[in-house]
């Protein structure tokens, strides 16, 4: 039974980085979609500038 834990306390640091990079990768990946769609939007303002965006559609 020591030999298990020794086991999970060997792994447990490689598990955390492993998780800590999911997360990094994940919010990058997030991070990128939303600065597709924002520059997506600012192009079609571009291109027909008596439109308003979808953010000042919406009522406040």
């Amino acid at each position: 039974m020591h030999s298990l834990w020794l086991a999970v306390a060997a792994l447990l640091p490689t598990a955390g980085v492993a998780f800590l990079f999911y997360l990094v990768i994940k919010a990058m990946i997030e991070g990128d979609r939303r600065e597709r769609l924002a520059h997506s939007q600012w192009e079609a303002q571009q291109e027909h500038p008596e439109k308003k965006p979808h953010s000042e559609d919406l009522p406040q």
